[in-house]
């Protein structure tokens, strides 16, 4: 069980966490967490982290907005029913169109990473449909959100 220290670092680590209870219906026939479900816990912590910078509401006007262009996942301990995981994201990189995320799954049952991940985020012009560059405040804000040490 969650020792709380552990989980409190890993907070101070991360500029970006959100705490996601583990449903029944997310274990497989296996009985742990199906892997699709880390992706949707990625994209949690990566909305959170564009809702944070304003960069998720831009596409409703037909502006710059993000699009995922790929992802991966490597994962370190099965999680099960009943659980809570605090999933994390921080920018590893940002250069003129895109930026790479970082993310990891705490699970609080087992006081340890049970994934971990990227994502490559590109800049697109959701009125024009093609590929954009990023705006100087968005590519700072970006920026000021890598990894605590």
């Amino acid at each position: 069980m969650c020792s709380g220290g552990v989980l409190a670092e890993f907070r101070r680590q991360h500029p970006v966490t959100r705490d996601i209870p583990v449903a029944w219906a997310d274990m497989d026939a296996f009985g742990h967490v199906n892997n699709a479900v880390y992706l949707r816990y990625f994209e949690t912590a990566r909305i959170a982290l564009f809702e944070q910078v304003g960069f998720a509401d831009r596409t409703g006007t037909g502006g710059v907005g993000p699009i995922l262009a790929a992802t991966e996942c490597r994962f370190r301990i099965p999680v099960k029913y009943p659980d809570t995981v605090t999933a994390a994201t921080w920018i590893e990189d940002v250069s003129n169109d895109r930026f790479l995320m970082g993310f990891a799954v705490f699970s609080h049952a087992h006081d340890g990473i049970a994934a971990e991940g990227t994502g490559r985020i590109v800049a697109y012009d959701y009125a024009a449909w093609k590929k954009a560059v990023l705006d100087n405040e968005i590519r700072q804000q970006l920026a000021a959100l890598g990894l605590r040490k």
